[in-house]
């Protein structure tokens, strides 16, 4: 195995290790996956930087979203990145912002790029479509045209 294929492989697994490790609500394994984290989401503008503040964020949308659970679509590489398209789903069941729990589920696509410097996850960036969620929990009403 080459080198470039050899570290596209452990840049994988290391992805992978980490989204299935948040699955089963094993945090401490996926803090394991990055030295520094940092996670930035897109669609709220919140950069969650450090072990303290990632964990806070998981537990967070944990509570709310006890179930919540992603499945990976389609892994692809880029020089310095594993971009993953994946369906993320959950029921929600408790309060994330103090908005009224609605006890509906979601299940949305959205796309992480995972950040790496060599071999090292440095930052998980996450795209995804806040309104559709948003309209599938029944917060918003999205116009069926437009």
């Amino acid at each position: 195995m080459t080198e470039s294929k050899a570290l596209r492989a452990l840049r994988e697994a290391i992805v992978l290790e980490h989204m299935e490790s948040q699955n089963d609500h094993d945090f401490d394994t996926s803090l394991t996956t990055f030295p520094s984290p940092r996670y930035e989401i897109m669609a709220s503008g919140q950069v969650l930087d450090g072990v303290d503040d990632v964990r806070a964020y998981w537990q967070r949308t944990r509570a709310a979203f006890p179930d919540q659970l992603t499945k990976v679509v389609d892994v692809h590489h880029a020089d310095d990145a594993v971009i993953v398209e994946f369906e993320l789903q959950g029921t929600h069941l408790g309060s994330l912002t103090g908005e009224e729990v609605t006890g509906r589920a979601f299940k949305v696509r959205m796309v992480g790029f995972f950040l790496f410097d060599k071999d090292v996850l440095v930052c998980q960036r996450i795209y995804g479509d806040t309104a559709t969620v948003m309209s599938q929990l029944g917060m918003i009403d999205v116009p069926a045209e437009f």
